[in-house]
Order: structure tokens, then C-alpha cells, then sequence
């Protein structure tokens, strides 16, 4: 993930793309997805597509006729014998059955049964029936980061923990009433959202290179003359301005993370979930026709401005998914992120990736990423891969349903793989332990080898992946059972110092000659993630630059498709409103912008601070009333509809 030094090989330069088929699973079922009719279709409901599901939708469900049943033909020859004899030469039609379907697991299962919403959901959701797929294909030969549309949708997972009743409650009648409604499947639509019609975002086929697909956003005239007036919006620092611009055009994707973030700041966390929710709506319903979330085979490129959009939202919705309880789902959007640029990885995903894994308890996933990418990738070269996967393998080895030589397999693994992790990082442990609040031996305290000596010597590209990990992933290891077996471990590691081990020695190489600087994806990561440990332990040069929440440190050999018409220059002096608005930027340090010299200056500086603090209490008051409304509605049949 660091960059090469004297020939050492590092993660973020070795990155390969992955030939991933473009098949797609046609056995998923759409939980979650609106339909305007509740029935279900004779046709196997689960979709493949949105646009399978818009095809299926319009096809009738049928009933049987009775009319022509043996019993009504029987009465007609008693009565006309002759009759009977005239036509029996005529081939007789067969009686219509019943028809009846099956489910994976071979059990017979009638129309009539099929009307109990709760008891397919049931049968969807079963784990034994989740590893199947099309052809009887087991999910572990399924492609790495092939992403399931059913684990999209944060209610199929919170129906495994609570029921579906639970979850869902009288939302169906409701449901069953809306009209005009997109079936989607990044995020369901809602009432409380204006109506939608189309905002000028399409998206374009560019190239196929090798079986892979490269798509990209376009922004239309219109879009780009929203787009100019959110910029002024952004320059004003007056929040009331995106505000107003999202009153005329509710559904711009950038307007809608930056105002996300301000009302995260004001702890209105429902409110920037749904702007996050309406934002990945917008975007889906520009998708192309054959761009697919789950085939793996299709890339954006986040050196254009227009895809960064895609990639910040989808960051976001999962931060907000895992924080809600929802890891899983958390899981697969990483995943879909991973895909879109599994080369550059633009968000540094795979910084995220491993806590996901073990948070969902998707532990074998995380032991075959490991499996396959650390011979190109060197995943063991950054601290969250080195101490996630052994924990990953010690997870396993406590699965009693498994074989008693897996669970061998895996505690070997385990001890092997947590001790180079202790020997390559031994900066981890005491923040850890801390974290855990643990008090060590005195053997461990006092060694140097894990002493606050590990943490001064160690460089600060290296400090802000250790401090990332540590304050990301400490409660995975507050386990007793977890710190119980780690101990052993960590005694061993010293032993192996004592020693003078060659391993110890080669570790203390690599450190001093890697991590020398981070790239830009791990910083624009850092301030994504908003981790406090990892946040102060940003360079100078990343915290002194405008960052803003729409486009956090954009790439610096960005692909501009169109140009903004030159502005006139703002006046120097800056209001106590642009001073609020900026104060909202991780970066702002108001100290900093006053340059005077004298005892005097410093004063009246101290007093501007003051004040301006007050303002900004007040003004923050202010944003958490702030009412959105609705724009008057206009009718646009090419922009509403039903999608099926």
C-alpha cells in the first residue's frame, strides 16, 4: 500500500485486475424491492436484473382454467353417446394441473402456499439454501468480489436478527399503495422524497478491454449548470445557499453530500442518511443498461470528476450501514467498491475491508482474499491485513461444527501468522492493549521491543496505519478468549527477540526503509473514515488544503471533461459567515489564518476567536431546524414511472 523503496514491493503498486465472469446470479430473490403488485408471478420471482424484473413484471400470473375439466366432458358423453363415438378419433385435451414449484432444497410448494410473504422471505433467507446457486455452484467457487443483490438490502440482514415481521411491520398496505415507484438496488425510494424525474447525469459505455467494461458519468447542459451554481454555493461558505439549491434541484448528487455532512456535524444522523439514500437513488436510475453491480467486469475511473460522486456516496452509505448494525451489508457495498477500481482502489477499501469481514463473521472470505491477493498485493505489508487474518483463522479454529483437522489447521495458522504480525508491527500492541484496557505484565511492559521506543521510531505513514487499525478494530479483540490466546503469543515474540532472531532483524529492516510517505488514496481515506487516532496523524500538507466533504483530495491527474467559467475573484476579507462555514473543514484553524505581529494583534485575535465561536453555536442552532421542502410537482411521464 506504500510506496517502493530500494526495489521492495508494496501493496498499492501491485495491484491486478481481476478477470471476474459477467454472469449474474438469476436465483437472487429481490427482497426489499417495491412492486406496485403484490401477487407472485408463475415465473421464478428472484431477479437477476432490474431489468429482468421489469420484463417479469409485466407478464400475467395465470390462473388454470376449470371450464374444461374431465368432469364436465364426462357428463356430455353420457348424454350423447353417439356424439362421443363421432369424436374420439380427435385428440382429447389433458386436464390442466395444479401447478406446483420447487424450492432449492427440493421441497414441493403450491400457488397457494406462495401468498405467505413471511414464509418465502423464510425460505430466501435460509443459510442452508444461501451457499446454492445456479447449477448447483457453491459460493466459494463463485469470483472473490462477487457481490449478492439480496446482501445489498440492510432489511434482509436485520430480518435474520429480528424476523421480518419485525422489521418490516405494516409497511406492505402502504407499500402496495404508492405508485410511480423504481425498483432499485442500492436503496429503496420513500414517500417523505420529492418526486423524481430525470436530473441530466446518463451513463456512457466507453471501451471493452479483456472482458472488462469501462463506464463513466456524464453530466448534461443542465447538470452542469447546476453543478457551476453549487460550486458558487460551496465558495460563498453559506449552507442556506445549498440549501435553497437543493429546494430547485433536489436530487443533485453533489449538494447532496455536502449537506450530508453538515447535518452529520449536527448529529442529525437520519437526516444525512437519507441525503446519502437519495443521492445513490439518483445515480442508479442513470445507470447504463448493461452496467452490472455484480459481475465484477465493470470499472469507473475516479480520475473523472463525474464518477467520484458513485464512489463517495457508496463510501458513505456503508460507514452509515455498519454503524446502523448492519455489517454485512456493509460488506457487500465494500466489495462493490473494491470492484468498480480493485487496481487503484481510489477509497482504500481494503484499508476497511477486514473489519467488515470480521464484524459480518464472514471469516473465510477474509482468509481466501488472503489467500489469493498476497502474492500480488502483499496485503501482509500493512498492519489491519497482518493482525485481521490471524484473528480471522482463530475464529475458525473455534467453530465446533467443523471438522476437528480444519480447526487444527486453522490454530496453526493462527499462532504463525499472529506472530509476524507482533514481530512486523509491534507498535500495535500496547495502543491495543490499551484500547482493551488490559494492563500487561511487567515483562511486556517493560520490554523495549513494544515499548513507547516502537511507536516514536516508527515513521508517521506507518504510525497512521497502525493507529487506524487500533482505533478501528480494538473492540474485536477485547475478547477474554481473544486476549487469552494472544498472550502465549506475545511471550513467544519476545523469546524470538531475546534471541536475536533473523526474522526480528529482517522486520526492523523492512520498517526503516518502507512506509516512508502514504499515497493519496490512504489520506483521502483517513478523513472519509473521520478516525480520530488516524486523523491527527495527517502530514501538514494534507490538514493546510481545503477538504470538502464532495471531493476529498481529488486526484492530481484528474480527467476534466468540462471547464467552469472564469469568476471574479472574492474579495480578501472574509465574513464571520464564511468564517463559520469554513470552520465546519477538518482544516480550519483560525489562529493560523491571522498573521500579526504584536501583543495587540494576538489580543484582538483572541477576541475574533471568541466571538466567531459564538456565532458558530448559534449558527449550528440554527442548521439542526433547518425544514426541506418540496418543490412543486410537475408532471413528467419520461421521468416517473414504474420500474418493475
Amino acid at each position: 500500500m506504500l510506496e517502493q523503496i530500494h526495489g521492495e514491493c508494496c501493496p498499492c503498486s501491485l495491484f491486478l485486475c481481476l478477470q471476474i465472469p459477467a454472469e449474474e446470479s438469476e436465483d437472487e430473490a429481490a427482497d426489499g424491492e417495491e412492486r406496485p403488485d403484490t401477487r407472485l408471478s408463475e415465473q421464478d420471482p428472484a431477479g437477476g436484473s432490474p431489468e429482468g424484473s421489469r420484463d417479469r413484471s409485466k407478464e400475467g400470473t395465470g390462473t388454470p382454467s376449470e371450464t374444461d375439466g374431465d368432469g364436465q366432458r364426462e357428463g356430455q358423453e353420457a348424454e350423447q353417446p353417439d356424439r362421443t363415438l363421432a369424436t374420439s378419433n380427435k385428440p382429447r385435451k389433458k386436464k390442466k394441473k395444479r401447478k406446483t414449484k420447487k424450492n432449492s432444497a427440493g421441497e414441493t410448494v403450491e400457488d397457494n402456499d406462495l401468498e405467505d410473504i413471511d414464509s418465502l422471505l423464510e425460505r430466501i433467507e435460509d443459510p442452508r439454501l444461501a451457499p446454492q446457486s445456479q447449477g448447483g455452484v457453491t459460493a466459494d467457487s463463485r469470483p472473490l468480489l462477487y457481490v449478492e443483490h439480496r446482501n445489498l438490502n440492510p432489511e434482509n440482514e436485520l430480518k435474520r436478527y429480528f424476523g421480518a415481521r419485525a422489521v418490516l411491520g405494516d409497511q406492505r398496505p402502504r407499500q402496495r399503495q404508492r405508485q410511480y415507484v423504481r425498483s432499485m438496488w442500492l436503496t429503496a425510494p420513500k414517500n417523505t422524497w420529492p418526486r423524481y424525474s430525470k436530473t441530466g447525469i446518463t451513463m456512457q459505455l466507453l471501451d471493452t478491454r479483456r472482458g472488462v467494461q469501462h463506464f463513466t458519468f456524464e453530466h448534461h447542459r443542465e447538470y452542469q449548470q447546476v453543478q457551476f451554481k453549487f460550486l458558487d454555493a460551496v465558495e460563498s461558505m453559506d449552507p442556506n445557499n445549498i440549501v435553497l439549491l437543493l429546494q430547485m434541484n433536489p436530487y443533485h448528487v453533489d449538494s447532496l453530500l455536502q449537506l450530508s455532512d453538515v447535518c452529520r456535524m449536527q448529529e442529525d444522523q437520519e437526516m444525512a442518511r437519507d441525503l446519502i439514500e437519495r443521492a445513490l437513488y439518483s445515480l442508479e436510475c442513470a445507470f447504463h443498461p448493461v452496467f452490472s453491480l455484480t459481475s465484477g467486469t465493470c470499472r469507473l475511473d475516479y480520475r473523472r470528476p463525474e464518477n467520484r460522486a458513485f464512489f463517495l456516496a457508496l463510501f458513505k452509505h456503508l460507514m452509515f450501514l455498519e454503524k446502523r448494525g448492519c455489517p454485512r451489508t456493509a460488506l457487500e457495498f465494500c466489495k462493490l467498491i473494491l470492484s468498480l477500481d480493485p487496481e487503484d482502489d481510489p477509497l482504500c477499501v481494503l484499508l476497511l475491508i477486514d473489519f467488515l469481514s470480521l464484524r459480518a463473521r464472514e471469516y473465510t472470505f477474509l482468509t481466501r482474499l488472503f489467500q489469493e491477493w498476497e502474492s500480488h498485493r502483499n496485503l501482509s505489508q500493512l498492519p489491519n491485513f497482518a493482525f485481521s487474518v490471524p484473528l480471522a483463522y482463530f475464529f475458525l479454529s473455534q467453530q465446533e461444527e467443523r471438522p476437528e483437522l480444519e480447526r487444527s489447521q486453522a490454530r496453526e495458522r493462527a499462532a504463525q501468522l499472529i506472530q509476524l504480525a507482533l514481530i512486523m508491527f509491534p507498535s500495535v500492541l500496547m495502543p491495543l492493549l490499551d484500547h482493551c484496557s488490559v494492563q500487561p505484565d511487567a515483562r511486556v511492559a517493560s520490554h523495549p521491543f513494544f515499548g513507547l521506543n516502537a511507536q516514536i521510531s516508527q515513521s508517521p505513514a506507518l504510525n497512521q496505519l497502525t493507529s487506524l487499525y487500533v482505533g478501528r478494530t480494538h473492540a474485536l479483540w477485547k475478547d477474554p478468549a481473544v486476549m487469552a490466546w494472544l498472550e502465549p503469543h506475545v511471550h513467544e515474540v519476545l523469546h524470538m527477540v531475546d534471541a536475536r532472531d533473523a526474522l526480528v532483524q529482517e522486520a526492523e529492516h523492512k520498517r526503516k526503509i518502507r512506509y516512508q510517505s502514504a499515497p493519496r488514496n490512504i489520506y483521502r481515506h483517513i478523513i472519509l473514515s473521520e478516525m480520530k487516532e488516524a486523523t491527527a496523524a495527517l502530514p501538514l500538507e494534507v490538514t493546510s488544503q481545503p477538504v470538502m466533504g464532495f471531493d476529498p483530495l481529488p486526484p492530481l491527474d484528474s480527467i476534466v471533461s468540462y471547464t467552469r467559467p472564469e469568476r471574479m475573484s472574492h474579495p480578501s476579507n472574509e465574513s464571520t459567515l464564511s468564517l463559520f462555514f469554513r470552520s465546519l473543514l477538518p482544516n480550519f484553524n483560525l489562529q493560523g489564518d491571522i498573521r500579526h505581529d504584536g501583543d495587540d494583534e494576538a489580543g484582538a485575535a483572541q477576541d475574533l476567536n471568541q466571538g466567531v465561536n459564538r456565532l458558530m453555536a448559534a449558527m449550528r442552532d440554527m442548521l439542526a431546524n433547518i425544514q426541506f421542502q418540496e418543490p412543486p410537482r410537475e408532471d413528467n411521464p419520461e421521468g416517473d414511472g414504474d420500474w418493475d
